[in-house]
Parts: structure tokens; C-alpha cells; sequence
């Protein structure tokens, strides 16, 4: 089903989706309102949802559908601007799965269209077929994968110095639902990929800020590491570790996408095995594709840790899954126990707060 006031707009994506052999445009609807009551009717696999709409906006209706109890995966149609990135944050924490950019901001018809056949296809299939979600945005059930057993180890596994974090679909709600049970006596300092564009991740950076004991920023260049630290990579920029004798550093470059990502999880996960000489622990979540899968083999040859979410607690298990079955994964886990599984699996924190009291002081309402 397709939401959105604008009659262009509805028209370009319905003519898109209904190019694709495995895609039928079910149902529209103009604003929320009618999106919702029209659900129950029509039964979509997915809905599409502007955000800015009349009589009950985009925000609005997924948190109505939600409460529900509907699971149907939400992608909300988004505009790169501080508002539509702060909207659009919203409508993650209220129980929207994905986003993609607005088409009717992306010059001609043709170009529009392009950009839902680029942007919007993949996630839609995506999202179909994956797994159930343990959360109220789950989607029918996809075959669970059998989870590889771990390659064997060439050399013993070394100490992490730092932590490494890679996600893309789902990662907004995943990481709300693990830092903020991480202590501010964390030992190490922590880097993390999201796949975002400009604008979003200074403002996911913010959003998370608030809710941990960590201090969380959006990466700028030349920053020492230091324990304690979240620094997420800003939209469009590869994140890396620089070196400098012995002290350690944020790095930023605009090198070509991998995995047609900028930035990219292996990017990061690659340079932090060369500057920790192995001594890493990687953690990849949910997320589409198969980015982090190289950089996990890289860690875990290096001597390094690699953690991986589940199938059944991903929204999508390209990511993880793809790290589990190249045989990458040392533990292959729920995203309830990853928060828990990283504090064991670090050296003993600086003298703070216990992980118990931290995690009963976790704000769980997501992002605010």
C-alpha cells in the first residue's frame, strides 16, 4: 500500500513497484487516516508512508498501526533536511522499519522514478522476506538459516583494545537497544557504522547521546580515541583509525563506497584490525546486504572477537547472517544479550557504575 497526499508521487511509485514482476501495488491512500483504516481491508505485505500529510500525518499512522498490534513493515518516504531527518527518527522510535528519500525531491519524473527503483525496491524485498522480529514490527516468518559453527581459530584471541559496530536496516532501534546498557566505565572506545545519510547521523548521534551513560558523537577528523566514547560516522564519510606512535585517532575520507556504502562497515572494521594489530571486538547488527562480512574475517583472522546478531532479532539478517554463515561469527546471538555479551567479553571496566545498575538505568523507549 501506498501512503502519501501527493497525487504525483503516488502515481510514480505505484508505476515503479508495478514494473516489478514480484511486486502489486494492492491499494493508496492520502493521508494516514485512511492508510489505517484501509489496513485491515487490504492486507499488505508493506507499506510505503510520506511523512507530512494532512489530517493525520505519517509519524501519526505508524504509531496507530502499531498499536494495533499490526506487523507490517513500514518504509517511510523521508526528505534530507535537519527536520525530515529529525520526522524521520521519529518515526523509527515509533515503529517504522526503513526510510528512503522522498522521490518528488530528486529533480524529474525520470529521476524520481530511478530513485524508487534504486532505493525503494531492494528494501521492500528486503523486507518481506525476512524473519520475525521479537519487537511489534516484525514481519511473517521467513525459514530460520542453520547458523554455521564458527571457523576454527589459527591463533588464541587477543584482548579487545576497541569495539567496532556495524548496522543498516533496523540499526537505529537495535542500537538504542544496546548502548544504553553499556557502562560510562566502558575500557575502550567505540566506532560504529550506520548506514545514514548527512544530516541523520549528527542527529541519531544527539538522540543516542541522550539516552546513554557513553558519551556518543558524530565523528569529526582527528579526534582521540578514548574509552568511554561512541563515535558514529558521519553520513557520506568512510570512518577509520589513525595512528600517530602510539595514540590513536578518528580518521575521515570520502574514498569510493564499498559494498556500495559510504560509509562502510568493512572500511572501518579493516582499518581497526590494522591499528589495534588484532586486538578488536566487532559486533554487526541488523541490516541489509553484506557489508562487514570481510572485515569480520579480517578481525577474526587478526586474532579478534566477532559478535553477530540473530536471524529471529534481526529485521533483516543480511548483515549478521552473511557474517555467520561465511563462518565468521564467534557468537551468534539475540539482540537482548549482544549489550551483555560486550561487557564480558572486554577487559574489566575502569572503577564505575556496575553493567546491572547501568542497565537498570537504560532508558527502553527508544529514540526521543
Amino acid at each position: 500500500m501506498v501512503v502519501d497526499d501527493s497525487v504525483v508521487v503516488r502515481k510514480i511509485v505505484t508505476d515503479v513497484l508495478s514494473e516489478d514482476p514480484m511486486i502489486q501495488v494492492v491499494g493508496t491512500a492520502p493521508n494516514g487516516r485512511l492508510a489505517v483504516s484501509k489496513l485491515e481491508q487490504l492486507k499488505p505485505d508493506l507499506v510505503t508512508m510520506d511523512i507530512e500529510m494532512p489530517d493525520m500525518n505519517g509519524i501519526e499512522a505508524v504509531r496507530a498501526i502499531r498499536a494495533t498490534r499490526s506487523r507490517v513493515p513500514i518504509i517511510m518516504f523521508s526528505t534530507l533536511t535537519e527536520r525530515g531527518a529529525s520526522a524521520t527518527l521519529d518515526a523509527l522510535s515509533a515503529g517504522a522499519n526503513d526510510y528512503v528519500t522522498k522521490p518528488a525531491n530528486v529533480g524529474s519524473v525520470a529521476q524520481s522514478m530511478e530513485s524508487v527503483r534504486q532505493q525503494l525496491v531492494p528494501k521492500i524485498k528486503a523486507l518481506t522476506g525476512r524473519p520475525m522480529t521479537s519487537g511489534p514490527a516484525a514481519a511473517p516468518a521467513a525459514a530460520p538459516v542453520a547458523v554455521r559453527p564458527p571457523a576454527a581459530r589459527t591463533r588464541a584471541p587477543k584482548q579487545p583494545a576497541v569495539l567496532v559496530i556495524g548496522s543498516s536496516t533496523g540499526g537505529p532501534e537495535a542500537l538504542t537497544k544496546v548502548l544504553p546498557l553499556l557502562p560510562a566505565s566502558l575500557p575502550v572506545p567505540v566506532l560504529l557504522v550506520q548506514h545514514m545519510p548527512p544530516v541523520f547521523t549528527r542527529q541519531f548521534a544527539q538522540r543516542l547521546d541522550r539516552l546513554c551513560a557513553l558519551t556518543v558523537v558524530e565523528a569529526v577528523d582527528g579526534t582521540p580515541l578514548a574509552p568511554g566514547t561512541v563515535h558514529i560516522a558521519p553520513g557520506d564519510f568512510h570512518l577509520t583509525v589513525g595512528t600517530s606512535g602510539a595514540n590513536k585517532r578518528t580518521a575521515l575520507n570520502q574514498a569510493p563506497p564499498e559494498n556500495f556504502c559510504r560509509p562502510a562497515v568493512d572500511v572501518l572494521f579493516r582499518s581497526a584490525v590494522a591499528a589495534y594489530d588484532g586486538a578488536v571486538l566487532g559486533v554487526v547488527l541488523t541490516g541489509m546486504g553484506s557489508d562487514g562480512r570481510t572485515g569480520a574475517g579480517q578481525i577474526r583472522e587478526a586474532g579478534g572477537t566477532v559478535v553477530a546478531q540473530d536471524q529471529a532479532t534481526s529485521v533483516v539478517w543480511g548483515m549478521p547472517g552473511a557474517v555467520t554463515q561465511a563462518g565468521f561469527a564467534d557468537e551468534v546471538l539475540p539482540l537482548g544479550r549482544v549489550a551483555e555479551a560486550i561487557t564480558r567479553l572486554l577487559p574489566t571496566p575502569r572503577p564505575a557504575a556496575s553493567f546491572a545498575a547501568a542497565r537498570a538505568a537504560a532508558p527502553m523507549g527508544g529514540l526521543r
